[in-house]
């Protein structure tokens, strides 16, 4: 089988690489510019951009399955514009893509954030509606139009399964994500406080393996949860510094104030030349999905996700193998 995947230098893909090739099989990746996660490995590289419908054709020429993970994801306003562009008309350019190769499958790369967070309160499955809220992010509407995209082709004839996984954490975090930005600002002492937020977390070795199996018998036009364990910011951070060895911040500010503060504290980030963690949308982000049901993608498709403690301990060895952790400052900290 002849499998090509778009965005494999990033945390799922090069996961989804790996595992891929532990199979047997030797992938074809689009490459667009970052390659970092992929040194050493034995891969086809094509060079080409999911905006570019004739690098796309080269890309998809005799495949058989398709993995769609090629994404901007970010919650910075300034990135807006880029993020609903790349997020929509990428699915949509690989989707016709696969149409005119007659790909077997797409396996398309979704997120959590696609999903409506009303009504408020109950469970998420996959059963909600597409976000249309006005007050969403852009990233949120952009994953939305992009999950529209691919259910248009399915009803044009391409055969498509759609993956909704929730927070990813785990090893081979390369550029690294926001989840791994966080446990690395935690490991050095750079945040002086934590949110009252939660999210669902979901390890990034289970994502790869439910994608997998969605693509073997996953049904198509359908959508799977690939969620984890909901767990509360403060109690990531614990278990982390309980892992890593390293204390954690002892302010914990709830969602209203921090939103307050995101401003400045987005501000003071892009100062320092780094990722702003707690943006307003960011906020948002950890304070909605708090409860979120994977049962059809444990029924369908052997989705078992594995304890959070695992998927932390993994993400901190291997930041810790390659020099990433720093010492951290212990003033104002409490010991995990």
């Amino acid at each position: 089988m002849t499998v090509l995947v778009t965005g494999a230098s990033g945390h799922i893909g090069n996961n989804l690489v790996r595992a891929l090739m532990a199979r047997g099989e030797r992938p074809r990746v689009l490459v667009h510019d970052e390659i970092r996660a992929l040194a050493g490995l034995d891969v086809e590289r094509v060079q080409g951009d999911v905006l570019d419908p004739a690098s796309l054709d080269v890309a998809c020429a005799g495949i058989d399955v398709v993995y769609h993970l090629a994404a901007l994801i970010s919650l910075d306003a300034r990135d807006d514009e880029r993020v609903l562009l790349l997020n929509e008309h990428g699915p949509k350019n690989v989707a016709a893509a696969c149409l005119r190769a007659k790909v077997r499958r797409l396996v398309h790369f979704s997120s959590i954030h696609a999903l409506s967070s009303e009504p408020r309160g109950e469970m998420v499955t996959e059963e909600r509606g597409l976000t249309q809220s006005s007050y969403c992010t852009a990233y949120d509407r952009s994953k939305a139009l992009g999950e529209a995209q691919i259910a248009a082709a399915v009803k044009r004839g391409l055969d498509a399964v759609i993956v909704n996984p929730t927070g990813v954490v785990g090893p081979g975090d390369f550029m690294p994500s926001a989840m791994g930005e966080m446990l690395l600002q935690l490991s050095r002492g750079e945040l002086p406080g934590l949110v009252a937020g939660s999210f669902d977390w979901v390890d990034v070795r289970d994502v790869v393996s439910s994608a997998i199996a969605a693509a073997e018998r996953g049904q198509s036009g359908e959508r799977y949860i690939l969620g984890g364990a909901h767990a509360t910011i403060p109690e990531v951070a614990r278990l982390a510094g309980e892992i890593g060895g390293f204390p954690i911040p002892k302010m914990i500010s709830p969602i209203w104030l921090a939103k307050l503060a995101a401003p400045f504290a987005t501000g003071w980030a892009r100062l320092r030349n780094r990722r702003p963690l707690f943006t307003k949308a960011s906020l948002n982000a950890v304070s909605e999905h708090r409860s979120v049901s994977h049962e059809k993608a444990t029924r369908v498709l052997g989705h078992h996700p594995r304890p959070l403690r695992e998927s932390l301990t993994d993400a901190l060895q291997e930041f810790r193998e390659r020099g990433l952790l720093g010492a951290p400052n212990l003033m104002g900290r409490e010991p995990p």
